[in-house]
């Protein structure tokens, strides 16, 4: 301590440590991190500068909760986006300092960036060591020198007004410059609003997006030949992963990753400019196969809410077939509960609803998710075997899972390639080349129209809209007749209304969107929201794109899809405005508008228990995930349980919950022990004061033996019309009395 004695002492030496923490450490981060960008940069150097002008003046007053919080904040935005790729809301912040959030996956596989926490805490207690030695009695700096920073932050306003990037918003901000930003951008709104109080407020026109339009020229003059549909959905794959797609646009990306499937797509129909409106597979799901946007946004996936909308979902594409004499199968490598699976397939109209369990094949890889793709398609090859033994046309949907997070792939690929990520993305091409030619040889091409597509983009660093780029490749007997590349914007709202007009089957008046198998002279109306950004086409050569402070830019685009586009400006006022009421409206195409919300998921199977669950997400028991609980509103649980076949200790169950997710408590009672022939059932309510976004419920159970879920209902009202039906069923119960 002698040594360090002088060091203490000096003046510079608090100033010095402080710098350290709120300007050196995030601008190496950010160099480290491959987050350069002189947006980011700036921010980094104007908000570290700011909070070391006002740690410097009050010292004990803002210096320490300063210090704190920015190392908390710092710390969680690398880790939140290195493991679900978004940086923190202000909602987050009553969990910023959870441990569990603080880790890279929800397993709690360790901080991603050690180095990071660890110089950062050592800043910070250097600074509280300077304050005990020296106290805060030190010559403070000018309230002048705050213009330093501020100057700054203007700078960085005035460069994204004039010169916008559509980098990450990661990239661009830090934490607090961003949540800054998006306050200023709402208050702003709402002095906008409350200016345009008293004028005319009509709702947006959402035709455009919504119709369904029939008006193209066809590209075959008879219906198609093929008996049979199959759909191939590979987890998370964009469109810059396919050569041909990449030269549609002249892309700068040039790794290829997935040569064979780029050589099948040589051989069909490839549209290139195909757009993925939503992250999340259930979301992409429900797009293709029913014919309409899900969330613009993070509320409650459409799937889920088709569970209580039968009329809606009697128009998916599986229910067409059906009803037109098809028999249905929906076959996934994964188990069927995450995101209610099990329930929303066969609510779209699927006979089969198949996963995990239904494999005989041994896996070449143990996989937390499922088989891995290989094994899944050597599978998936021998299903298409049975259907061809029947006399009826089928109907098959298959979803892989090996592209998912944290990837699978064998030893020697991932000895091949750079990245586990890049090892997984090969193993599927040659899984799927492998099904392609084992489909060939079985002459399944001859009689069966094989679309392949994705469910969602993971993304590819700096590669302009890769979150939004999708493919689709049709394999029709017709291919002679059809273009290679197929010219025009569509999106997975058009897969339904393409097959079935493929088919010449009748298309349901609620459908929306564009066949694919026609030719239009005029463009269209397409949107879409992903990595945090809401993108309009307006078929005119315009693209809309806004972010998350509010701020709508307007750029020259023929398409959607494109290596560049030219900036026009910045759009606001009304116009802007009017972008998100129209994603607002198409939110609600399923609900009421009024936070009216009655979900089901008990599936009344038999359900095998674990005796050493470890996986809040794979060994969950039910399918209630991602929800959005309103503003206002009060969510009441019924949860109803039957023990099947238990052993004499029974069974231990917990209902965890989750926002984003991470763990949040929620005021429930706990769960009675599971024991044969004694059914359990629990019952609680709690209030929303605050939205809750991304919410989950996870129910895992531990012990030997076999449960049924007759009861798992999630009811959410407004909490005054909740409060009227709970003071009927209390004069009900005493009129009874």
């Amino acid at each position: 301590m002698r040594s360090l004695g002088p060091w203490l002492q000096r003046p510079a030496s608090i100033v010095s440590v402080l710098a350290v923490l709120f300007i050196a450490l995030p601008l190496l981060s950010r160099y480290s991190l491959g987050w350069s960008h002189p947006f980011g940069y700036l921010s980094d150097l104007a908000i570290g500068s700011l909070l070391l002008l006002l740690s410097l003046r009050r010292r004990l007053l803002l210096g320490i909760p300063l210090t704190l919080l920015w190392v908390v904040l710092n710390l969680g935005t690398v880790e939140l986006v290195s493991a679900v790729g978004r940086m923190p809301e202000p909602a987050d912040l009553h969990y910023l300092t959870d441990a569990q959030f603080l880790s890279h996956s929800t397993q709690g596989g360790g901080l991603t960036h050690p180095w990071l926490a660890g110089a950062s805490i050592l800043a910070a207690l250097a600074f509280f060591v300077l304050l005990l030695v020296r106290g805060s009695r030190q010559r403070k700096p000018s309230v002048a020198w705050l213009l330093a920073p501020l100057g700054l932050l203007a700078a960085h306003a005035v460069y994204q007004y004039r010169s916008p990037s559509e980098a990450d918003q990661w990239v661009q901000f830090n934490l607090p410059h961003k949540w800054l930003a998006e306050g200023l951008s709402l208050a702003r709104l709402g002095v906008d609003d409350w200016m345009s109080r008293g004028q005319p407020n009509s709702p947006p026109d959402v035709t455009g997006l919504t119709r369904l339009d029939m008006d193209g020229t066809p590209l075959l003059a008879e219906p198609g030949r093929a008996r049979n549909v199959l759909i191939i959905t590979l987890e998370g794959i964009p469109g810059a992963y396919i050569s041909a797609s990449r030269q549609a646009i002249g892309s700068s990306y040039q790794d290829d990753l997935m040569p064979r499937l780029s050589a099948w797509a040589e051989r069909g129909m490839l549209t290139t400019d195909y757009v993925l409106h939503a992250h999340q597979t259930i979301r992409g799901l429900y797009a293709m196969l029913c014919g309409d946007y899900d969330k613009l946004g993070s509320g409650t996936p459409k799937g889920i809410e088709l569970l209580g909308n039968a009329e809606r979902s009697s128009q998916c594409l599986p229910a067409q077939l059906r009803e037109n004499g098809f028999s249905t199968h929906f076959l996934q490598g994964a188990g069927l509960r995450f995101m209610a699976k099990d329930q929303i397939m066969p609510r779209m109209g699927f006979d089969k609803t198949l996963g995990r369990d239904w494999f005989r094949n041994t896996p070449y890889l143990d996989f937390a998710w499922g088989m891995d793709d290989k094994s899944y398609f050597e599978g998936a090859l021998t299903y298409v075997d049975s259907l061809r033994k029947s006399k009826a046309p089928w109907m098959l949907t298959l979803l892989t899972v090996g592209t998912h997070q944290p990837y699978s792939a064998p030893a020697d690929y991932l000895e091949r390639h750079a990245s586990a990520k890049q090892a997984a993305i090969a193993y599927l091409d040659d899984a799927v080349g492998d099904f392609l030619d084992g489909l060939q040889k079985r002459g399944v091409l001859d009689d069966t129209l094989v679309v392949v597509t994705s469910d969602e983009s993971h993304g590819i660093e700096n590669v302009r809209l890769a979150s939004a780029w999708g493919f689709n490749l049709m394999l029709a007997p017709e291919q002679p007749q059809l273009p290679a590349r197929k010219s025009g914007v569509y999106g997975h709202i058009d897969l339904t209304a393409s097959i079935l007009d493929y088919l010449s089957l009748p298309i349901p008046a609620d459908i929306a969107g564009r066949s694919m198998l026609r030719d239009y002279s005029h463009g269209r109306e397409i949107i879409s929201y992903t990595n945090g950004l809401l993108r309009e086409h307006d078929g005119k050569g315009t693209l809309t794109e806004c972010n998350f402070q509010q701020v709508c830019r307007r750029y020259a685009s023929p398409g959607f899809i494109a290596e560049h586009a030219d900036y026009l400006g910045r759009l606001s006022g009304k116009p802007a405005r009017q972008v998100s009421l129209r994603a607002e409206l198409l939110d609600r195409s399923l609900t009421d508008g009024q936070g009216n919300q009655v979900l089901q998921f008990a599936s009344n199977e038999r359900i095998r228990l674990s005796q050493n669950p470890s996986d809040d997400w794979a060994d969950n028991l039910i399918g209630a995930q991602y929800l959005e609980l309103p503003k206002g509103t009060q969510t009441r649980v019924t949860l109803k349980i039957n023990a099947l076949n238990m052993s004499e200790a029974g069974a231990t169950l917990r209902l965890k919950t989750k926002e984003f997710d991470r763990d949040v408590l929620i005021n429930m009672p706990e769960i009675p022990r599971l024991k044969k022939g004694q059914p359990v059932e629990v019952s609680f309510a709690f209030d929303n004061l605050d939205t809750r976004k991304a919410f989950s419920f996870h129910l895992i159970g531990e012990g030997k033996g076999s449960i049924e879920i007759t009861d798992f209902s999630v009811e959410t009202r407004p909490i005054e019309s909740e409060m009227v039906a709970v003071q009927a069923d209390e004069e009900t119960e005493e009129l009874t009395r």
